[in-house]
């Protein structure tokens, strides 16, 4: 039996009233009796009403949806920012449709053409690894279409961006390396496309800088798809452990490089700290249940999907069009385990 949801025609048959009559009881209005709108409130709720969600868009010429694209949603980062993006999205009436890049420059683009169609009314972005041509956001953008970006972000574009220090967040970690003993440290890091690339590394040389010692470009590796190929991970530790000297610690820059370069030691059975240290930008909640526990740095993921919604939701209802575009800087947070530190038992 096909399923029929109830209708305001339905609740004025039941109750022998017209579907104006009910239609302004359900809305609220001041033109119907307390008594009357009690009645239909209470028929609407016994039977389960919600109001047709195509109607009310083609009324209010808004879909009270959002798009996000995210590289995946497996990762616990994306995974942490989408349920803040969805703690506000829901509360303040809207639903939202996810889709993954994967790391992919081609899918991005499906996957914004999709969401377009789909009438959303705002889009909330983090990058792909692969994207350097920005031509299919810039499309919308142009045409007013409110889009806000998080994390991975573009710079060339102008409105709202959230994102975390990740500058401090690497030289805070890279200190703490420097400050623990370590005198090689190289760094694993993702696409060089990505802002959130270029700031980490920034962060990195600023804290080899700062305590005198001397930045090594062999030291930095970069892997396209910021660890979700196991196999560039590989590739990039072998070629620094094939290096004259060889670095005694690693700072790497996003989850899956963190936690694949630590299976990358462990399955060569180099030990970790006494060999090399590891320190990662990771929000994997088993990180500190990992054998070592993982030195990390824990960026306020929920908190960025909250900030960035709220503030697409403001581009979509706005009366006027703003030309003052925020951009929030949420600070990481330095977590020291057992994976920097030489003395651990």
């Amino acid at each position: 039996m096909k399923f029929e949801a109830v209708t305001i025609k339905d609740i004025a048959k039941a109750l022998g009233l017209s579907t104006s009559t009910v239609s302004r009881a359900l809305r609220d209005s001041y033109e119907i009796s307390p008594e009357t709108k009690k009645i239909v409130l209470e028929y609407a709720q016994n039977n389960n009403y919600r109001p047709n969600p195509i109607a009310l868009s083609l009324k209010e010429k808004r879909s009270r949806s959002i798009g996000i694209i995210v590289c995946e949603i497996a990762n616990s980062f994306f995974s942490q920012i989408i349920n803040g993006i969805e703690s506000i999205a829901y509360d303040k009436g809207y639903n939202v449709i996810i889709s993954q890049s994967h790391e992919s420059y081609d899918r991005e683009v499906i996957n914004v053409q999709y969401l377009a169609s789909r009438s959303i009314d705002g889009l909330l972005v983090s990058v792909s690894s692969e994207t350097q041509d920005l031509e299919h956001l810039k499309n919308l953008h142009e045409r007013g279409f409110p889009i806000v970006f998080f994390d991975r972000i573009v710079e060339e574009m102008e409105t709202h961006k959230v994102i975390v220090d990740n500058f401090k967040g690497a030289y805070d970690a890279t200190e703490h390396l420097i400050k623990s003993g370590y005198k090689h440290i190289a760094a694993l890091a993702g696409s060089e496309f990505l802002s959130i690339t270029k700031e980490r590394l920034g962060g990195y040389r600023k804290a080899l800088e700062d305590h005198n010692m001397e930045y090594n470009e062999a030291y930095t590796k970069h892997c396209l798809h910021g660890g979700m190929l196991y196999d560039e991970v590989e590739h990039a530790l072998n070629d620094l452990l094939e290096l004259k000297i060889k670095p005694d610690a690693i700072i790497a820059s996003a989850d899956k490089l963190t936690t694949n370069c630590l299976s990358y030691l462990k399955k060569r059975k180099i030990k970790v700290p006494d060999e090399i240290g590891l320190i990662g930008f990771s929000n994997l909640d088993l990180t500190e249940l990992l054998s070592p526990s993982l030195s990390v740095v824990r960026q306020p993921a929920f908190e960025m999907g909250e900030i960035s919604t709220e503030l697409l939701i403001q581009l979509i209802e706005s009366k006027r069009p703003i030309r003052d575009f925020e951009r929030r800087i949420l600070p990481p947070e330095l977590l020291i385990r057992e994976s920097t530190d030489k003395n651990a038992k």
